[in-house]
């Protein structure tokens, strides 16, 4: 009888609806980030309400996992930590706007003071990969000016821009992953099914000292 829990057949095939599944996800999040791209406004919106959900819903979570642990030398650290998430998420849910524009100049700080260490750790260092961090430390500062510079009206396309960006990205990288890992199961498989149908069932082994009947 045919033991069909590991049957090389069923687990390629199985193995390709899951890479077909990341190359749907996949496509789902390329459609999310193109949407994006064209509204950016809304996708701003959007990521705001997403960050204030995540932050209330961890400082809910934190809340009750404090509360659990309430002997512990570290419950009223976890209490406060909890509120403010709690906090922060009504917040930014609350003013989406007006917390894009304090995430915006956070995020335009954050690119300068990167690119600026980025270019002083090349220019000390000066390493095999120096012209790479120096490009890096020039694009990041061009790119914190130029936040800074339109700040606070470009708050409603900026963060929408890089969200709808990230999604993207990753959307093609699960596209390429998924058809890439259906391409190789389709190769193993097709290399082991001519393998199987000429292998030949090896006849039994007879014994010489047993007396034919």
């Amino acid at each position: 009888m045919r033991d069909t829990t590991h049957d090389p057949a069923r687990e390629g095939k199985r193995l390709s609806r899951s890479f077909g599944r990341l190359a749907l996800l996949g496509a789902a999040l390329v459609l999310g980030g193109l949407f994006g791209l064209v509204y950016t406004g809304l996708a701003t919106l959007t990521s705001m309400l997403l960050f204030g959900w995540l932050l209330l819903i961890g400082g809910a979570v934190g809340l009750l996992h404090a509360l659990e642990s309430r002997r512990t030398g570290s419950f009223w650290l976890a209490v406060v930590v909890a509120a403010l998430n709690i906090a922060a998420g009504f917040v930014v849910i609350r003013h989406p706007a007006e917390s894009a524009e304090a995430f915006t100049m956070f995020a335009a700080l954050l690119f300068l003071t990167g690119g600026v260490f980025r270019l002083v750790g090349s220019a000390v260092v000066r390493g095999p990969q120096f012209g790479w961090t120096l490009l890096q430390g020039a694009f990041g500062v061009l790119l914190g000016l130029l936040v800074l510079f339109g700040w606070p009206e470009n708050s409603l396309y900026v963060l929408g821009t890089f969200f709808s960006l990230a999604l993207l990205f990753d959307g093609l990288g699960l596209i390429a992953m998924g058809l890439g890992g259906r391409r190789v199961v389709g190769m193993v498989s097709e290399g082991r099914a001519p393998h199987e149908e000429h292998r030949r069932p090896e006849a039994p082994e007879t014994d010489p000292h047993r007396p034919e009947k």
